[in-house]
């Protein structure tokens, strides 16, 4: 390996550029910065490549100001651009570019347009860190490493090499039109493209030492996430295969990473998914097989397109199979001209039209074709192919402080360009255009979508459809990113299009064509036919609460006014949400018959200046202004996770710190506070209910008893329990509240839909982790000695180590046996059991429980209990208003 160059102080004068480099302002010379003048011998970039045709970064500006919307989100130190399109509502931050604005940036990417997927927070580092940042090399290795960055930049070859870095997830939206996967929706500008600087990967690991069974290279990155730290692997092999470029690199463009690339220090791996190229890097683990991480098993694979999600989630081995882990990117290209809405005239201007696009491949595979066709494939046409990547391979001299790493290499690591000059009368007469690539080992793309769990990898033909009106025609894309709406695929679906025929929803002119129908659930209408009121962002506002709320799902507008009554999570829940976008909450949480109901509340849309206006102001929907209480009934409130008590196998006391030491949480007794998590690979909100069990008066925490639902025997599993379950000390979860239809004030007196009700005694039924709103309740009447009101406690659970809170139950009761009495039955006791055993039925609450006026029964458990219970009492004489369902 050749020393790299230092000056008088031992620097290698790569610091010093890192250093030195600023970025570039737009209108600026399209040239990579210059590094300081240190001595006559110091490489001058420009100087070495004037003399050669390189494409080059694009002028840029990087982004200086912190948006409003990340203000109040774990990113309020990272500036961004904002033409980003946002996937993932405000944070976590998963962005592409506007499609037009990215193809015509040119081969390289500016930093600020470069695609953005992020799990989590990004980890703060400030510049006077950067090189002092360490990761380790350790595992399967003889000799164990720590290195800084200062060292990785100084005790190594610095290389630079042109690489396209790609999301699995491009093009998913497509995927999510026919049926809703478990990702968000990617456009087609999931891709991006820069100079990376940076060493070698198989230098590092080759002072290690790799033991003789060491197969695979794990990587951790500094991204703390719900399952741990962000991490998967790559094959040891592919590492030390010099044609395969996998790098570490700490520069793109001539420019220290950015916050959401990286900074400082990633993986760059050529050829494969986005997502094995690990920002952050702090930890490099050599192993004998692959990673056990969470989001390595859980994120980026292509199960069989006959897996359904409920199946997935019924059976871990679709995930743990190694075969459906996806590394190297298969062959996809889009078409950028004619972008989505352009309209051209078909008289005027020249006779022929350019359309143009990108393509690529992955392995190092190189594409050698662009199709195109103008009657669904029928007769194709090839397309002209422009590689700018292999205009670097003339070069062999240093670009932005590294050795230009290509003159040797026939690897290709980057995208390509496409064109093909179409007559506008063929144009015309067709419907539309298609296009398709294949790389050098024959992979071709595909008609026909493989649909799959993940929504990963799609990449079948893309289809531009050609709408002709007089002398004017305009195309319409396959969709666009996120919840934008346009794109032939909706419009076709929406028209009772079968998406999945094999013909893009239409049939062909001639052809009979049977298919089957699609195995596409039907979505719930929610909407009224008929109803085209515009309603401006002042008109929502003016419903923000009170006794009329409005609130937002879709861009729609529903008066919630009337099922404040009936709502199961009581008025409240309603008037939490006026005036406000609750489309994430809604979606997670209500069922489809819910979703059914919606029409009849259906008031209107909101118009596109209200839509923008409610997009800006999300941002304000998430809370972190120190309080006295900390719930808010309209802003979600953030508490770490502070320490996590085993209590069984499957249940855990989790204690969450509040905002500060004096703070209370805010929960009157016998309500709920919403918990907001995101899963770590869709992120798609999981939002529950749980009632915490600390004191009402506890101040700076809170403590919460939580049942852990895992996957097996043919069960899903409970997303929220085993998500929080995957928890790292010091993450953080989001609280909104308080929701219920009810609320005990106290001796007797309880708050039932907002009406004041007095009763003398409780009837509480409840199983398993729905003992929490009950104990709740049972502990504020035994701890205050003027309260007589009496209670009976009906807990039902399975095996005697389910029952929970036994012992603070049984304390509460001692002394209080006038007016309380706890029964705890099991469907598999123990020999040695006294209690009852079996269901709680309608016959046990006879038997032990007495009917009259003045009684309030609470329920709160599994839903087959809630329901069998509500069919027994009503039978038993009981009227509906004296049941209370949690």
């Amino acid at each position: 390996m050749e020393d790299p160059k230092t000056d008088s102080q031992g620097i290698p004068e790569a610091i010093e550029k890192l250093d030195a480099q600023k970025p570039r302002e737009k209108g600026s010379e399209d040239l990579p910065p210059t590094p300081p003048d240190t001595d006559d011998s110091a490489s001058n970039t420009s100087a070495e490549v004037d003399d050669v045709d390189l494409p080059l970064p694009p002028a840029s500006t990087r982004p200086t100001k912190v948006l409003d919307i990340d203000v109040k989100t774990p990113d309020a130190h990272v500036p961004r651009d904002p033409r980003l399109i946002r996937l993932t509502g405000v944070h976590p931050f998963n962005v592409e570019a506007p499609l037009t604005e990215l193809f015509n940036e040119g081969f390289l990417t500016s930093p600020e347009l470069f695609y953005v997927r992020n799990h989590g927070a990004v980890p703060e580092v400030k510049d006077e860190d950067m090189l002092d940042w360490e990761f380790t090399v350790e595992g399967m290795v003889e000799n164990p490493l720590t290195i800084s960055l200062k060292q990785l930049m100084s005790e190594y070859e610095q290389v630079t090499c042109p690489i396209t870095l790609v999301c699995a997830g491009n093009r998913r939206k497509e995927q999510n039109v026919v049926r809703k996967t478990k990702g968000f929706s990617w456009g087609p500008a999931g891709v991006s493209t820069a100079l990376w600087t940076g060493v070698i990967l198989s230098e590092v690991i080759k002072r290690a030492k790799p033991k003789r069974k060491a197969r695979y290279v794990c990587m951790e990155g500094a991204d703390k996430l719900p399952n741990g730290y962000y991490g998967t692997c790559c094959k040891l092999n592919w590492v030390n295969d010099p044609n395969k470029g996998v790098m570490l690199a700490y520069s793109m463009n001539g420019e220290t990473l950015t916050p959401d690339h990286g900074k400082p220090l990633r993986v760059v791996i050529p050829g494969q998914i986005g997502g094995r190229s690990v920002k952050w890097l702090k930890k490099l683990i050599l192993t004998e097989g692959p990673s056990d991480n969470w989001y390595h098993i859980y994120d980026n694979r292509v199960l069989p397109t006959m897996v359904s999600p409920e199946e997935s989630a019924n059976d871990p081995k679709w995930w743990t199979d190694e075969r459906y882990a996806i590394y190297d990117l298969n062959p996809n290209s889009a078409i950028a001209f004619p972008a989505h809405d352009e309209k051209i005239s078909i008289s005027q201007g020249p006779p022929t039209y350019r359309a143009r696009g990108y393509a690529y491949s992955g392995g190092g595979r190189r594409i050698t074709r662009v199709e195109v066709t103008l009657d669904k494939g029928k007769s194709w046409r090839l397309a002209n192919i422009e590689y700018p990547e292999d205009r670097y391979r003339d070069v062999e001299k240093d670009l932005f402080g590294g050795r230009l790493d290509m003159n040797w290499r026939e690897s290709c690591f980057c995208w390509c360009f496409w064109s093909i000059d179409l007559s506008k009368e063929e144009m015309k007469n067709a419907k539309d255009i298609l296009v398709r690539s294949m790389d050098d080992s024959m992979n071709l793309q595909p008609r026909d979508m493989y649909w799959s769990v993940l929504g990963m990898m799609n990449n079948p033909w893309f289809r531009v459809v050609i709408d002709v009106q007089g002398d004017t025609m305009s195309f319409e894309h396959p969709t666009q990113p996120a919840l934008m709406p346009g794109g032939w695929m909706e419009r076709v679906k929406k028209a009772g299009g079968n998406l999945a025929n094999g013909f893009w929803g239409e049939v062909l002119e001639g052809e009979n064509i049977s298919v089957p129908e699609a195995e596409v659930p039907k979505e719930v209408v929610m909407v009224k036919e008929g109803v085209k009121n515009a309603i401006s962002i002042d008109e929502l506002r003016k419903h923000d609460g009170g006794d009329s709320p409005w609130f937002v799902l879709n861009g729609e507008v529903y008066d919630g006014t009337k099922f404040m009554e009936e709502h199961p999570g009581g008025a409240q829940s309603i008037i939490s949400a006026a005036g406000l976008d609750s489309t994430e909450e809604f979606m997670a949480i209500h069922s489809e018959n819910a979703k059914a109901m919606m029409p009849d509340y259906h008031i209107g849309s909101l118009d596109e200046a209200g839509r923008t206006a409610l997009t800006e102001d999300v941002a304000e929907t998430i809370s972190g202004e120190p309080r006295d209480q900390f719930l808010q009934s309209k802003a979600w409130s953030k508490a770490i996770l502070h320490g996590k008590k085993i209590v069984s196998w499957d249940t855990r006391i989790f204690t969450f710190k509040l905002q500060h030491e004096e703070q209370k949480l805010g929960l009157p007794v016998g309500q709920h506070l919403m918990v907001r998590l995101h899963d770590p690979a869709t992120r798609e909100a999981i939002i529950r209910s749980y009632t915490p069990i600390s004191e009402i008066d506890d101040r700076g925490h809170m403590d919460m008893l939580v049942k852990v639902y895992f996957a097996g025997n043919g069960s899903p599993g409970g997303k929220m329990s085993v998500a929080m379950d995957s928890l790292p000390i010091g993450h953080f979860i989001e609280m909104k509240g308080p929701i219920g239809k009810f609320e005990y004030k106290g001796k007797g007196i309880c708050m039932v839909q907002n009406r004041e009700r007095h009763i003398k005694s409780f009837v509480m039924i409840c199983g398993g982790s729905g003992i929490t709103p009950i104990y709740q309740v049972f502990r504020a009447i035994m701890r205050d000695p003027e309260d007589h009101t009496k209670c009976t406690i009906l807990d039902g659970n399975r095996l005697f180590e389910d029952i929970l809170c036994k012992e603070e139950m049984e304390a509460l009761a001692d002394g209080n046996d006038h007016k309380c009495k706890v029964l705890h039955t099991l469907t598999q006791a123990p020999d040695h059991w006294t209690g009852l055993r079996g269901r709680i039925t309608g016959k046990l609450v006879a038997e032990h429980c007495l009917r009259d006026k003045d009684t309030l029964v609470l329920i709160c458990g599994p839903e087959a209990l809630e329901k069998a219970m509500h069919v027994a009492l009503l039978e038993a004489g009981w009227e509906d208003d004296q049941l209370m369902f949690f």
